[in-house]
């Protein structure tokens, strides 16, 4: 996670630095696997500090949080448990989105042994399993989808979609954003 430090008017020093990005990063940690990028201001007003947060999490979560106080750390300290009020409802939200109380569906998964380099001339392409699971493939909406698979951490999930009854997949790219794959839109 990159975490900046600034300071408008005000010397921000190695202390100072040091606390932010340990709380900090203690705050996210309970509440997001993959946080991005934390920018923290410091500035000064009339007689009192102020701290602006702004949090970026992978999940889609942008939390920002500003706190007062006469006193530099306490103002700080007060934003973090601002914006970690914000992660844990986000996280509770996701966790009771018709998580628990929609039928799920219970479909056959399987885990496949690697291609392996064998010099002989194979005419059986056959994959060998490994593993065999069952998997339950909820009905859910796009963005419900993507919101478990955040939860969830995983590359992708299969889903029945809420809209249509089809089976869709929600995916992670390669350049951080969310692939779908609907055949339904194929079939038009």
């Amino acid at each position: 996670m990159r975490i900046q430090v600034n300071g408008k008017h005000i010397d921000v020093g190695e202390a100072l630095t040091s606390h932010v990005e340990t709380e900090l990063a203690e705050a996210i940690a309970k509440y997001s696997d993959r946080p991005v990028e934390a920018i923290v201001t410091f500035s000064k007003d009339a007689h009192e500090f102020k701290t602006d947060l702004t949090v970026k999490v992978s999940e889609g979560l942008t939390a920002k949080a500003s706190s007062r106080g006469s006193e530099i750390y306490g103002c700080f300290d007060s934003g973090v448990d601002k914006v970690e009020k914000q992660l844990r409802r986000y996280k509770r939200r996701l966790k009771k989105h018709r998580g628990d109380d929609a039928p799920a569906e219970i479909a056959a998964s399987y885990v496949l042994a690697g291609a392996q380099d064998t010099d002989e001339n194979t005419e059986d392409l056959a994959p060998v399993v490994i593993a065999e699971m069952k998997t339950d493939l909820r009905s859910l909406s796009v963005g419900e989808a993507v919101m478990q698979m955040e939860l969830e951490d995983a590359q992708f999930l299969m889903f029945r979609n809420d809209s249509h009854g089809r089976l869709n997949i929600v995916f992670r790219r390669e350049d951080g954003n969310i692939g779908w794959i609907d055949p339904e839109n194929l079939a038009a």
